[in-house]
């Protein structure tokens, strides 16, 4: 056999996305195979790293057959996050019915092995701050059932399940937390620390969370590729935190004064409430902490990574690493934080940004985004 024909192609889809880039730029680096990404559009970064680009959508049959034709690893990735209840269909449409038309066209299909994204959030959510989630802990349906994006995240899980269980297909379910790190063009997961960074955050929250690096979640998507165990959940949590741990470490990084007012949970009830009616009267979307974040926020988000750990071999990195090269990150190329010292920084252009920052981060801010 022609060395040709032993190359892998490997489908990503979410290949644009904030994981999805990091994933195919490891991808690629390793030499891991021909790499192959469902999009939406056009995207000339990866068209330059020579990734095949397949421009279409998981909730079209047609588009998801010329998408998985030929491909011997698939990593599924492609999501959306929306907090507005009234776009719940939408993360439905993507989540639940893409990842079942994606595993139904791929039934037939000999692949080594499908690796989905799915989320912490599926299993580790609680107002019990000694709570922490394992992977073998039930979904937390009656906690997130007002959180449109966890409660999609639950049913895919569920339809791989299905999969997984009555057409024995090789599928891996990776779990990671918050996402942090650079390169999150279009603040699907630093949306925090860019609030705190615009001192948006007005007070302490009695609550808790889990982080992880984007570059140590991409390794542990290319292990589990490798070395998972289908039919396995894997939980990959960084660091878990109270929220004023984490301001607190933010304000180290920043130089910018944490939040030190403390607000009553009923307090925050009522308020986040009232916050919402408002919002929702008006028509306004708020540039602050919206009554989602508020009412998801007095929970506690802490999982356990031993699984991770021991089978994919997940390592990682220390928590300042991962918040100071976010913060950097943002510093240099979101609109909102670039500045004259930024801009004269003696640093090198990120990997993930072309040299023309500042017009290219202000495009990327007035884009809707979708990462399937």
């Amino acid at each position: 056999m022609s060395e040709e024909q032993e190359r892998e192609t490997i489908l990503v889809t979410g290949g644009t996305g904030f994981l999805g880039r990091h994933l195919v730029k490891k991808l690629i680096e390793q030499g891991a195979g021909d790499v192959r990404v469902l999009t939406r559009g056009f995207d000339i970064e990866l068209a330059d790293l020579g990734v095949e680009l397949i421009e279409g959508s998981l909730t079209e049959a047609q588009d998801v057959r010329r998408a998985i034709d030929g491909a011997t690893q698939v990593y599924h990735l492609a999501g959306r996050v929306e907090r507005d209840p009234e776009r719940a269909h939408l993360m439905y449409d993507l989540h639940v019915e893409g990842t079942r038309h994606l595993l139904d066209a791929l039934r037939d299909q000999p692949v080594k092995k499908i690796v989905v994204a799915s989320t912490s959030g599926t299993v580790g959510v609680s107002k019990n701050p000694d709570f922490i989630a394992r992977d073998e802990s039930p979904h937390v349906e009656h906690v997130v059932a007002h959180w449109p994006y966890y409660l999609s995240k639950i049913y895919a899980e569920r339809v791989c399940q299905r999969f997984i269980d009555n057409h024995e297909m090789p599928i891996v379910m990776m779990r990671p937390s918050l996402l942090l790190g650079p390169g999150d063009r279009k603040q699907s997961s630093t949306g925090d620390v860019i609030l705190f960074m615009k001192k948006r955050i007005p007070a302490t929250l009695n609550g808790g969370l889990s982080f992880v690096d984007v570059r140590d979640t991409a390794d542990a998507f290319i292990a589990a590729m490798e070395r998972g165990e289908p039919g396995r959940t894997y939980l990959l949590g960084g660091h878990n935190m109270t929220l004023e741990e984490f301001f607190l470490e933010l304000e180290g990084i920043t130089g910018i004064r944490a939040p030190w007012m403390p607000i009553p949970d009923e307090a925050l009830s009522w308020g986040a409430k009232l916050l919402g009616g408002a919002m929702k009267t008006l028509g306004l979307k708020g540039d602050g902490v919206d009554p989602v974040s508020v009412e998801m926020a007095r929970h506690y988000w802490y999982i356990d990574s031993t699984r991770a750990h021991q089978e994919l071999g997940f390592a990682p990195r220390e928590a300042e690493e991962t918040l100071r090269d976010t913060v950097r990150w943002l510093e240099q190329y979101h609109p909102d934080f670039v500045s004259s010292i930024s801009r004269n920084r003696r640093e090198p252009p990120s990997e993930f940004v072309p040299a023309e920052t500042i017009e290219y981060a202000r495009k990327l801010r007035n884009e809707d985004w979708d990462s399937n």
